[in-house]
């Protein structure tokens, strides 16, 4: 089998990474994908950088053993704590990381004040660090512990999530200075974007990374000769998860954030 016929891996630590894989299957309509939820040892969120290494590393060593010509990171926490440890220990293999869609903001709204929603370890991570520190002159981060759970237990759009939000935000609207902009930082809450936009005025943008990311793997898999040149036959995506017990209603919630317009 030619290395461009191979699939492209995606992981996750649960469904949000299904944001990145709803964005790569219309934008690369010729290729095929393996995706991997890691709900079984979800939330990365809250957990140590190295823990999250680890986990990472356990699915990276899986989708590589099933045969991928690429990685994408479909996780602003893994990328953060793991994906500069993985591309020195493949550094001949396409690795894809996430990140914070900060600079777009800044370009956008230069003068206007950005909102940064984003997992406690990817804000404390080094990298987002030193994003902050090139674009972050108007931006405050906002951590979310428990946000990305909802998404996981298929919530995208309950009267819980909306208190949870409004409780977030009511500190950022009391002084009916809105944000110029919101950017998501964790895949999962790309899906919970029109519940977010609900509860913003409409002139704030609501930004995330996903689209950029599957721009850079397009670069990256051209640069290598590893574009599929021709349209993939059947199924152009696998998914599966790591807790097998629960996986036919994991999948169906997969099944049904796929189906959601972007």
């Amino acid at each position: 089998m030619n290395d461009s016929t191979l699939p492209i891996g995606i992981f996750d630590s649960g469904l949000g990474g299904l944001s990145v894989l709803r964005t790569a299957l219309r934008m690369l309509p010729n290729e095929r994908f393996l995706y991997f939820g890691d709900v079984a040892n979800a939330p990365y969120g809250t957990k140590t950088e190295e823990e999250v290494y680890v986990c990472a590393r356990r699915v990276t060593d899986g989708l590589m053993a099933q045969g991928i010509k690429a990685l994408v990171i479909a996780c602003n926490t893994a990328t953060c704590a793991a994906a500069a440890q993985l591309r020195a220990e493949f550094p001949d293999f396409i690795i894809i990381g996430m990140e914070p869609a900060l600079k777009l903001a800044h370009d956008q709204c230069p003068d206007g004040r950005i909102l940064v929603l984003a997992t406690p370890v990817s804000l404390a991570s080094q990298k987002y660090r030193r994003l902050y520190e090139s674009y972050g002159e108007h931006a405050v981060s906002l951590p979310c512990p428990g946000l990305m759970e909802f998404v996981e237990h298929g919530d995208i759009g309950s009267e819980s999530l909306k208190a949870y939000l409004r409780e977030k935000l009511a500190p950022f609207l009391a002084d009916g200075q809105a944000p110029a902009a919101v950017v998501l930082g964790c895949t999962h809450y790309v899906f919970l974007k029109k519940t977010i936009a609900e509860l913003l005025p409409p002139s704030t943008r609501i930004l995330d990374g996903n689209e950029g990311t599957v721009r850079q793997l397009e670069r990256r898999l051209a640069r290598q000769g590893l574009l599929a040149g021709m349209p993939a036959d059947g199924q152009r995506r696998a998914l599966a998860f790591s807790a097998p017990a629960d996986s036919g209603e994991i999948a169906a919630r997969a099944e049904h954030l796929l189906r959601i317009p972007e």
